[in-house]
């Protein structure tokens, strides 16, 4: 796990191209704290640049970047790969030679033997540049669930790329912001890809490659292939096909060099993971879990429940209101663009890299996977609200400042507004308002460059692909990621492990979104290790008491902070509590920016 950054440009000097690189890299250390490295290319206006977080093969080896083959590709990887084992024994045995433990080398040899054809071939999270000598081509790639970013900007017949955001800026390379983003923000909470808060800075597609050519033109491809669908409807065969898929997941996911665990909050699916990896008995499973004061969020019950059947070390930590008031300018600014989530994550992860991991298993996926969110259900109501005439749907804005306003939203045909009025925060009016645009403009920003594919049917696949593509894509996976990184951590997701997902995919959706308790295949399918306790309790999910500590945080709840009658309206609202705290939170940080 790493942080990576790049140029290729000939219009730069050698030592510009190093000091702009080096610059970027720098901005972003506290996502590879322990070592860095620069590969320069002067005739071809190329430079790579690399910090790293080691996980596998911890030696000088896995320094980056990194050659291979007589210096006919160099590359710089953030990521695992969890099948380079496999990989590498197929190598060899074509009579690939290696010089490492790393999967690093596997890539630059897989890609030497294969070609793109071996990025699909790839099973992990992973964003790297590669650069191929001999042609002189640059390929940037992604994996196939989004799960690690990369940012690039093609303007002025040059390519740049980073893992966050912050490092363009450290570099100077562009410091003009997309001023649609405080739109983007308080109707999703996050800014939602390809779009980043700067102009011509963009997010690569997961499962996409881009590929640089010496001519300065490039193309995007999608590397990866159609997953087959609805082949199993035998609820034996799905149960027995879940366990095992995921079992492999966590057991390739535990592979590491360096101390890992698993993130314990006491829920269904940290508890899965848990007692999956409770069974690889290679090494002793260390947990990492988080109480409240607070009774209403305590989950110790549910936490002690799962560690009464597993062996292993736990590292339980008390998160108190002082805690988050005191760390609010920590959080603040290891973001890396304004978002509504994350905040869990960085105390979670902050305790883990205290208590010495340097990764950890977390429960991302399987809502979105199995229905486990209220959108699985809430679909069905988009469905009848639709028949409604646009007028009448449009005057729900004028309704007090509730969810209700969403439905708003509806009067719009465009797909967008079907995800907006199940997940939005503020409705299109109250937005107008609050960045003092007309309603016109802002139709225009949400729903003239968003580009959605035709779901079907108001369903469950329907919500999944809503939850996986926008929810879990643009907020979950990158606050995640960057919260983590932000103390040196890396954090891995089994449930979106390739395989898995593969597998989900085949079952039908009939099985898979149970008309009754969400997540009831994933839970059946676990059913004889899970403690009662667990699959029976009602969803609570990995929530912080935030509704109850903001209204008390000085710097969120001054009213005298917010410029506009209408700011301080809502803030009045959120303090009365007739407002949820994620609005309240995306309004300030867009003042903060203003």
């Amino acid at each position: 796990m790493c942080r990576i950054a790049g140029i290729v440009s000939d219009k730069l000097g050698s030592e510009q191209v190093k000091r702009h690189v080096t610059t970027m890299c720098n901005a972003m250390e506290h996502g590879g704290p322990d070592d860095a490295g620069f590969f320069e290319d002067a005739t071809a206006g190329l430079g790579f640049g690399h910090r790293r977080l080691s996980i596998i093969d911890l030696s000088k080896n896995g320094h980056q970047p990194m050659a291979a083959n007589g210096q006919k590709a160099w590359i710089t990887f953030n990521g695992e790969i969890y099948n380079y084992r496999e990989l590498k024994y197929s190598l060899q045995k074509s009579g690939v030679t290696f010089t490492s433990e790393t999967d690093t080398e596997v890539i630059l040899q897989a890609y030497l033997y294969w070609g793109t054809a071996s990025f699909n071939k790839l099973r992990g999270m992973f964003a790297f540049a590669l650069y191929d000598v001999l042609k002189a081509e640059v390929y940037l790639v992604r994996d196939s669930g989004g799960i690690k970013p990369l940012y690039y900007s093609t303007t002025n017949s040059e390519l740049v790329f980073a893992s966050e955001i912050k490092a363009f800026k450290a570099a100077g390379i562009t410091n003009d912001a997309d001023e649609r983003w405080p739109v983007w923000l308080l109707a999703y909470g996050h800014i939602p890809e390809p779009y980043t808060t700067l102009k011509n800075v963009l997010s690569l597609q997961k499962g996409h490659y881009l590929c640089w050519q010496k001519n300065k033109s490039y193309t995007i491809v999608n590397y990866t292939e159609p997953a087959a669908r609805n082949s199993i409807s035998d609820i034996i065969i799905a149960q027995a096909g879940i366990r095992e898929s995921l079992q492999n997941a966590v057991t390739r996911q535990l592979v590491s060099d360096a101390p890992i665990g698993v993130f314990l909050s006491g829920g269904i699916d940290s508890s899965i993971l848990s007692l999956l990896a409770n069974a690889n008995k290679e090494q002793e499973l260390k947990t990492i879990s988080i109480y409240f004061d607070e009774k209403a969020y305590d989950e110790r019950i549910f936490q002690n429940a799962v560690l009464g059947s597993i062996n292993g070390e736990n590292f339980k930590h008390l998160v108190k209101e002082q805690d988050f008031e005191d760390y609010l300018p920590q959080i603040m600014s290891a973001m890396d663009m304004p978002t509504t989530d994350g905040i869990n994550s960085w105390f979670i992860s902050k305790y883990a890299h205290d208590d010495g991991l340097k990764a950890v298993l977390s429960g991302v996926g399987a809502d979105e996977l199995y229905g486990g969110y209220p959108s699985f259900s809430r679909i069905n109501i988009v469905k009848y609200l639709r028949k409604f005439p646009k007028t009448l749907l449009s005057k729900t804005s004028l309704l007090a400042l509730n969810n209700y306003k969403r439905i708003a939203y509806l009067a719009h045909e465009h797909p967008v507004a079907d995800y907006l009025f199940l997940r939005g925060l503020f409705a299109p009016a109250d937005i107008a308002k609050i960045v003092d645009i007309s309603e016109q403009q802002l139709q225009d920003i949400l729903f003239g460059a968003t580009t959605i594919p035709q779901l079907g049917a108001y369903d469950g696949l329907h919500a999944s692909w809503f939850e996986t593509n926008l929810y879990m894509q643009n907020q979950l996976l990158r606050d995640t990621d960057v919260m983590s990184m932000s103390h040196g951590l890396e954090v891995r997701v089994p449930f979106l492990d390739e395989d898995f997902v593969a597998f989900t995919q085949q079952v039908d959706p009939k099985l898979r979104f149970n008309n009754g308790r969400p997540k009831q295949l994933l839970i059946n399918s676990f059913k004889n290790v899970l403690p009662t306790a667990i699959w029976n309790r009602p969803k609570m999910g990995f929530t912080f008491p935030l509704q109850l500590w903001m209204k008390n945080t000085k710097s969120i709840a001054d009213e005298s902070f917010y410029h506009g009658a209408f700011a301080k309206k809502v803030i009045q609202n959120f303090k009365k509590g007739q407002l949820h705290w994620s609005k309240a939170y995306a309004l300030y940080q867009i003042q903060k920016h203003a």
